[in-house]
């Protein structure tokens, strides 16, 4: 099973309250919040957005490798963990958008969209788009840190 999990290093930042987030295995997903609630939701969109711009250049997503003391994990969103899935998914089954129209009975179209990273896609359409990829979406819950 594949988690969209990276640790990240929270910092104080210049300004007091402000926290300055960053990844050693995500370099480019750089953000900061206004205390940690905020801090941890920032650092879920940044991580989130950067994962899917990686795809969208044909970049292999970066393995989680990051350890150590005074790491956060964070993870990304559900939506944007179960995209990622599909992105994945349809790279590595190397067909084409058509096939994976006809798979999932709908036009290509709604395929492209699908496919689309900066396109919000409804979640019965992804887990679609999953099975018919040989794959399924499992959904977890874990304590919040």
């Amino acid at each position: 099973m594949k988690a969209y999990v990276y640790r990240a290093l929270f910092e104080p930042g210049d300004r007091r309250g402000n926290i300055v987030i960053s990844f050693s295995d995500v370099p480019e997903a750089i953000t900061q919040g206004r205390g940690e609630a905020d801090a941890r939701a920032m650092a879920e969109e940044a991580l989130g957005l950067v994962l899917l711009a990686y795809l969208e250049q044909g970049r292999s997503l970066p393995k989680p490798r990051a350890k150590g003391r005074g790491l956060v994990e964070i993870t990304v969103a559900p939506d944007v963990a179960a995209k990622l899935a599909v992105l994945e998914a349809f790279a590595a089954a190397g067909i084409s958008k058509s096939e994976l129209a006809r798979r999932i009975g709908k036009n290509e179209k709604e395929v492209r969209r699908i496919l689309d990273p900066k396109h919000a896609t409804k979640l019965p359409a992804l887990t679609a788009a999953l099975r018919a990829l040989g794959k399924r979406l499992v959904v977890g819950v874990a304590e919040a840190a």
